[in-house]
Parts: structure tokens; C-alpha cells; sequence
């Protein structure tokens, strides 16, 4: 049962991870523009008449009916993964010794989602800072890896022997990955990914003039403003992106020489095989959104497929390692 539990609250937690992508990407992150509740309300249906009076006041503004509904299906889930995740903490201390294995990193998780829960409030009270909504979308990534690594520790994996150069490698790929995440999410959270609508190019050269790398990366300041108030500029913009597309052939580069040195290894091509097939299926979904001006889905679909891409590098950090996790429960339950 608690196996079956931990997949089962990966599976909705990736699902919450596409949802709140799409709620971003649709503009709905200030459909309800209060937190828990929308208006106050439990539900949009409840709140219908704010809904509708500030619909009036802001026709194009952020709040909508359907836009509201977005923003609540997603905190619904986040509360019934939450109260999942409660769930699994209890089972892991309950079952401590039947499952052979320390239940703190269970206890870490309910801290991990009561910050996140924070964070999903303060992108709405601080409408949609950037530094904060990616700092949830990195939150919401955690919460995915950590439950992902609870389940594998339920799965019986062999210790596979391996050159410590293609360890190395592993770690390393993890490292990239979820750098390159966070440099999407910055990308995203600043609407910077039609800066660039050419390919191979940005702006009709490989190395795009005027980017503004100091206000581009500024970490605390407004949506679309530098930290001294003044609008954000096209070079800022242009020099978010530009990074984020650098990132991407850094990333495939080092995944795809690790593809090969896995490929080497057995047992471990299988591994290597799900890396490569997720490597490509993001890749061209990177590429589908400059080519068709990031339609929703495809939008969407790219933030699932770096999430798919960080659960494979977890998954394969966690199987090197199997000799010293393994090694350290045995201490624990001596």
C-alpha cells in the first residue's frame, strides 16, 4: 500500500506540475486574485458576482469565470496532494521497521509542500513576481523528485558497477538539468520565449547585440519592470532567452555523451534508452514552440517534458548510488 501510495502521488504531482504550467501560460495565475479562496469564496460558482464585477471594471484584466476555475482546480489538487503527502509522513513512521527505512526524508516532504503552499500564496498576493513564481515552479519540482526518490527506495534495484568518470557524469547532468529548469521558468515567468522568433538564430544572429544580461537577471524586482521601476527591456529579454536556448544545447551535449557511456553498461541501457527518448521529445518541443509561436499545449508539453527529463536523472542519480543509501539504512536500523 504504501508503494502503491508514493507512484500514485508522483503521478498526480506531475500532473499538478503540467497544471500549473497551463494555468500560468493561460494567464489565469491571478483568476482569483485572494488566497486560500477566490473571493473568499470556496469556489468561482460562490464568487461569481466578484467574478463578474471586476470582468466588467477589466474586461482583458486577469480575472475571469474560467480563469478563476483554472486557478482553484489546480489548489484543489495541491490540497489533496498535500494531504497525501501528510499520509505518506504518517505510514513512514508507523512502518518504520517493517520497511527497513528512516522516515525523515517523508517528515522533509511536509515542510517541502507547507513552503510551497506559501509560495503558491505569495505568486498571487505579489502578483506574479518572478522570483517568486519561479521559486514555486522549483518548489513544485522538488516535491516531484523527492517523492520519486521515496518510491524508488521501494523498488528492489541491483547495484550496477560503473566507471567513476560516468558517475561523475551523472551527477553532473542532474546539476545542468535542473539549471536549465530553472533558466526556463525565468524565461516564462518574464513572457521572454517570443523574444527570439528565428531559428537557429535570435534576432537574426547567433549571438544576438544589445542583451542586457544585468536587468535580466535581476532576481528581485516586478513583472516586466528592472529593480528601479523602469519598463524591462528588449535586450533583458532578449538575453533571458538567449541563455535558455545556450542552456539547452549545454544540456543535450553532456545528456547525450552520458546516453553513450550508459549504453555501454548493460543493465543500464534501459535507463539510457528513457534518457535519450526524453532528451529528443523535449528538444523538439523547444523547438515546436519558437516554430509556432508557443501555442498552449505545446507550451504546456514543455514544462511536462523537463519534468519527465529531471525525473530521469533522479531516477539514475538514485540507482548509482543504491550501494551507499543501502549501506547508510543498515547503519540506521543496526
Amino acid at each position: 500500500m504504501y508503494r502503491k501510495l508514493l507512484f500514485a502521488t508522483v503521478l498526480l504531482t506531475f500532473c499538478l506540475v503540467v497544471l500549473g504550467a497551463y494555468v500560468r501560460l493561460s494567464d489565469a495565475g491571478l483568476g482569483c486574485p485572494d488566497w486560500p479562496g477566490c473571493y473568499g469564496k470556496l469556489t468561482p460558482h460562490l464568487a461569481a458576482e466578484h467574478i463578474e464585477a471586476a470582468q466588467a471594471t477589466a474586461p482583458d484584466g486577469p480575472v475571469s469565470l474560467a480563469k478563476a476555475w483554472k486557478e482553484m482546480v489546480h489548489r484543489y489538487l495541491a490540497v489533496f496532494i498535500g494531504l497525501l503527502i501528510i499520509s505518506i509522513a504518517i505510514l513512514a513512521w508507523g512502518k518504520r521497521k517493517e520497511l527497513g527505512q528512516s522516515p525523515w526524508l517523508a517528515t522533509l516532504l511536509i515542510g517541502v509542500v507547507i513552503l510551497q503552499g506559501l509560495f503558491g500564496k505569495w505568486t498571487v498576493t505579489l502578483l506574479l513576481k518572478p522570483a517568486i513564481v519561479t521559486g514555486h515552479l522549483i518548489g513544485g519540482l522538488l516535491t516531484l523528485s523527492l517523492l520519486l526518490w521515496l518510491a524508488l527506495r521501494q523498488v528492489q534495484w541491483r547495484a550496477v558497477a560503473m566507471p567513476m568518470t560516468t558517475r561523475r557524469l551523472v551527477r553532473l547532468g542532474l546539476v545542468l538539468v535542473i539549471m536549465q529548469i530553472i533558466l526556463g521558468g525565468w524565461v516564462s515567468t518574464n513572457y521572454a520565449a517570443l523574444v527570439c522568433t528565428d531559428l537557429p538564430t535570435c534576432q537574426g544572429s547567433l549571438v544576438p547585440k544589445g542583451m542586457d544580461f544585468t536587468h535580466g537577471f535581476q532576481i528581485v524586482r516586478e513583472l516586466g519592470r528592472e529593480a528601479d521601476g523602469d519598463m524591462l527591456s528588449m535586450g533583458a529579454l532578449t538575453a533571458i532567452h538567449w541563455s535558455h536556448r545556450l542552456g539547452a544545447l549545454v544540456v543535450a551535449t553532456v545528456l547525450l555523451i552520458l546516453v553513450n557511456r550508459l549504453w555501454r553498461i548493460p543493465p543500464m541501457r534501459g535507463h539510457a534508452l528513457v534518457l535519450l527518448l526524453t532528451l529528443l521529445l523535449q528538444f523538439c518541443l523547444g523547438l515546436a514552440n519558437v516554430w509556432f509561436s508557443l501555442p498552449l499545449p505545446v507550451a504546456a508539453a514543455h514544462n511536462g517534458g523537463a519534468a519527465l527529463l529531471l525525473l530521469a536523472m533522479v531516477a539514475l542519480n538514485y540507482r548509482i548510488g543504491i550501494p551507499d543509501w543501502q549501506a547508510s539504512q543498515r547503519r540506521a536500523f543496526a
